[in-house]
């Protein structure tokens, strides 16, 4: 498909290239919808097969970020730059002011943040050129490193699907299968465990795995068996596309509930959960806990105002699996009319010339 016609399949604004010579910079910045605001999202480092899927994960990933902006209430669109190269050998401080300065050019249409394969530091390199850039440091009056508060937000997000399937939002003896135990995963395991959860974990990076076996008494099974566990709650918290038709049949729980990004590969698979009868909560509303905690610094950061903002994931889920069961919908359907009906809404109000 030719560049334009994957903008506008999916409705993006823009997308744009950098390139810079002295560092080996190779970067793209998609921009989805600034109905809302200007667009937020992440910068993700990693190894592209080459430049067709590093657009196709910039344009997927920032098309999620609006859904993601929409639906955790914080006026921002959404965007997302990937940069292709290797982060364990091809990072430099040359290479993150570089992007900054692209990233000043733009103007403030888009906010960068953290993401795969990079870190606050990187953020902090970023931010010597441009001053649209969150999750910097906490000692420079930023955020900080935001899987803390996402974590917060996704077990806050079990217990809406424990209250909705159990009634009840007690996790003790609640078995939870968490797929990747990095940031994210590991502090969910962390919260887990001190409400008493029996958890299943497993990781393709054996440390990760080691460290949280270390403090925890936990199971432990391959990367592949893990879709194989029964439980009650599948916690994906890797990358992105794990839902899909070679791995639905092998689910052996009553939800899936995660930090990952973009868990399902299409439509379809969550079709293919509901069909199964599996609670699914779509990823982009329960791990909105780190755009709003990254968010929060635009406005001065306080990290108690972003707990609060992200305890209220647990309604905000309750909501759509009410709209779903009542329209007899897959949950993800149901998310993507929340967020819309907010953009057409906030898109509606904007009209009104000032």
């Amino acid at each position: 498909m030719a560049v334009f016609e994957k903008l506008k399949d999916k409705r993006h604004e823009q997308l744009i290239f950098f390139r810079e010579p002295v560092s080996g910079l190779k970067a793209i910045v998609a921009i989805h919808d600034t109905t809302l605001g200007p667009a937020i999202g992440g910068v993700r480092m990693r190894r592209y097969s080459g430049e067709d899927e590093a657009i196709d994960d910039a344009l997927r990933l920032s098309r999620s970020m609006t859904y993601k902006a929409a639906g955790a209430g914080v006026n921002f669109g959404g965007g997302q730059t990937v940069i292709m190269g290797e982060p364990r050998e091809d990072k430099s401080e040359a290479l993150w002011r570089a992007l900054g300065r692209f990233i000043d050019g733009l103007g403030g249409r888009y906010i960068a943040g953290q993401d795969v394969g990079t870190s606050v530091d990187d953020m902090d390199y970023m931010r010597t050129e441009t001053r649209h850039v969150v999750g910097i440091p906490s000692s420079r009056g930023g955020s900080g490193d935001p899987s803390p508060v996402c974590a917060f937000g996704v077990v806050r997000g079990i217990e809406a699907c424990c209250s909705a399937t159990r009634d009840s939002d007690d996790l003790g003896g609640v078995h939870v299968a968490v797929q990747g135990v990095g940031n994210a995963g590991s502090r969910i395991v962390d919260m887990l465990m001190a409400k008493g959860s029996r958890v299943t974990v497993a990781d393709t990076d054996e440390e990760a795995v080691r460290r949280v076996a270390e403090r925890h008494r936990v199971d432990v099974v391959g990367p592949d068996e893990i879709f194989d566990v029964e439980c009650d709650v599948f916690c994906p918290c890797a990358l992105g596309g794990i839902i899909n038709t070679g791995t639905v049949g092998r689910f052996k729980c009553g939800i899936v509930a995660g930090a990952a990004n973009n868990q399902l590969a299409d439509e379809e698979s969550g079709a293919a959960l509901h069909e199964r009868d599996i609670l699914y909560a779509p990823d982009y509303i329960i791990n909105a806990g780190a755009i709003i905690n990254v968010a929060d610094e635009i406005y001065g950061y306080d990290n108690e105002r972003a707990l609060r903002r992200t305890g209220a994931i647990k309604e905000v889920l309750l909501k759509i699996f009410a709209v779903a069961r009542e329209g007899g919908i897959p949950t993800n359907i149901a998310a993507d009319r929340f967020a819309e009906e907010r953009i057409e809404k906030i898109g509606r109000v904007k009209r009104t010339f000032m």
